[in-house]
């Protein structure tokens, strides 16, 4: 599933690509993926003219800034993808359900074979409305949202939940996911099961450096691609920082920390990948 870190990497490569751009026409090929909205014609009718302004990011969620003061929210899910097509005539891959044509030429396609992620039209709030009102739920962003060491300190000790299940948690902090989850907590040096409020003041430091250099690296890699190359940025290119996790995927093989060795467990129904040794 893209986590944050590729998120971001879309983000940047759309706001290069389609802002002050005007949206033609909207194609959609499966009501799923719309499934917000009462149908494909009410989607339609939100977009069709509407200027592309700025691209935001909440967590897991592009968010595609509207000159009516909407946002079309698109959310990668599992699978999904969003590919630029310079002009209609290119050929679509399979899977491919919405496509936004913009007038000045070129498309946005967003593809998932999974079908887990979705578009949605969030409408401009009234006066006195919260903004985006489908998103409240999320937590903090750990890029974005700055916050001392004695914030997060008192965010962790709010909780006694294992470590893993929280960084997870999007209530809790929006945009980490199972892979981001183990390379934050290997470069903690934390396991996946201590509690949050189990850590000492110089462990909840190394945990929030760990979780911002983290997803900062991963960004400026371009996400992370793993063998089914599944993730791939808007022109089609894989990531780069696969090669340079430190626990995820790499069971039995020798810890680059202190030479012992990666093991695999399931917790929570995941696979959790960490040092048996060094993890504390």
């Amino acid at each position: 599933m893209p986590e944050l870190p590729e998120v971001e990497t879309i983000r940047r490569d759309l706001q290069g690509e389609v802002v002050n751009r005007k949206i033609k026409t909207v194609e959609v090929r499966n009501g799923r993926t719309v499934r917000r909205h009462a149908s494909a014609k009410q989607f339609r009718a939100l977009l069709e003219g509407r200027t592309i302004t700025a691209i935001n990011r909440a967590g897991k969620y592009l968010l595609l800034e509207l000159d009516d003061g909407s946002t079309l929210v698109i959310h990668l899910g599992m699978s999904g993808q969003l590919q630029r097509a310079k002009n209609a005539k290119e050929a679509k891959v399979p899977h491919t359900h919405a496509v936004l044509t913009f007038t000045q030429g070129g498309q946005l396609r967003f593809v998932d074979p999974r079908t887990f992620g979705e578009v949605f039209v969030s409408v401009a709030p009234a006066e006195g409305e919260p903004r985006l009102p489908e998103l409240a739920h999320l937590g903090f962003d750990p890029l974005e949202d700055v916050m001392s060491w004695d914030r997060f300190w008192a965010l962790l000790a709010s909780h006694h939940a294992a470590l893993k299940n929280l960084l997870m948690d999007q209530e809790f902090v929006a945009g980490i996911g199972n892979m981001y989850a183990d390379e934050i907590l290997y470069a903690a040096g934390l396991r996946y099961d201590r509690r949050s409020d189990s850590l000492s003041s110089q462990e909840v430091r190394r945990l929030y450096r760990a979780m911002v250099e983290t997803l900062a690296e991963a960004v400026k890699r371009r996400g992370s691609s793993l063998a089914d190359q599944q993730y791939r940025d808007l022109f089609g290119e894989i990531g780069d920082y696969q090669g340079q996790h430190q626990a995820y995927d790499r069971e039995g093989e020798a810890c680059r920390r202190c030479r012992g060795t990666i093991v695999r467990v399931k917790a929570g129904g995941r696979s959790t990948f960490f040092c048996e040794d060094c993890q504390v």
